[in-house]
């Protein structure tokens, strides 16, 4: 049966990332090198692969940015797809595949925020699972918030200027309430990058008492990154209606 050349070269990878312990050129041994050691031609990235391990690093939340950087560059230009113009349709497909990947990992891994979601994501389940939601002692002051909202949006249209200038007022304390909040979020992750750093490092009294410190730690970022997209989702409709 006849196949397109761009399912042919998505059938192509698929084939080489179930194969990838071995050359898809000369079928010899590949150990995870970005190049055949005999035939020198480009390597698929495993499926498999995380990020970290992608970009050379080790999975902790505080990184290098130097060498993620450096690393990202390195393998941009080993990967990049105008240096496979002329090679063939497999090479072509891997170039293009390995590039995609490794521009998700750069943009995964620079960001702190997505870096903590996504190692939540490889430690302790999908990242889809990290839904937002309002942190529990804040429940029903987001409540009055809202009603808040209500009121500013039905004054608004009726240009009710005296309640309006109110309402503002009220809502932009109420908005940097939520700013201090979100601070104080910010400020309890970065203590909990170095609780999981020094816990990947070792050095704790046993390794059945240092996974469960790990797995409170994964807790702690789930719940917390939950509540920060909450109260950012919130702070944003602020913004965008008061303009």
């Amino acid at each position: 049966e006849h196949m397109e050349p761009t399912q042919s070269a998505q059938a192509k990878r698929t084939e080489l990332q179930m194969a990838r312990s071995m050359c898809w050129h000369c079928q010899s041994e590949a150990h995870g090198e970005y190049l055949c050691g005999r035939c020198v031609k480009v390597q698929p990235l495993s499926a498999d692969l995380d990020y970290f391990r992608c970009l050379g690093l080790p999975r902790l939340l505080t990184i290098d940015a130097e060498a993620l950087e450096s690393k990202f560059y390195e393998m941009s230009r080993l990967f990049h797809p105008d240096f496979y113009q002329d090679k063939s349709e497999t090479e072509r497909a891997i170039s293009l595949g390995n590039s995609a990947m490794l521009n998700t990992a750069y943009r995964t891994l620079k960001d702190p925020v997505r870096r903590a979601e996504y190692l939540v994501q490889l430690e302790a389940g999908s990242a889809k699972d990290i839904r937002t939601q309002p942190p529990a002692d804040l429940f029903e002051q987001i409540l009055e918030l809202q009603d808040d909202l209500n009121a500013f949006r039905a004054a608004s249209a009726t240009r009710a200027s005296p309640e309006l200038a109110d309402l503002r007022a009220k809502l932009n304390a109420e908005r940097a309430a939520l700013e201090v909040r979100r601070q104080d979020m910010e400020s309890r992750l970065a203590e909990l990058f170095g609780v999981w750093d020094r816990l990947q490092g070792g050095g704790h009294a046993a390794a059945a008492d240092g996974e469960r410190e790990k797995e409170d730690v994964l807790r702690d970022l789930r719940e917390i990154l939950s509540n920060r997209t909450y109260l950012r989702n919130i702070v944003d409709d602020l913004v965008d209606t008061m303009g």
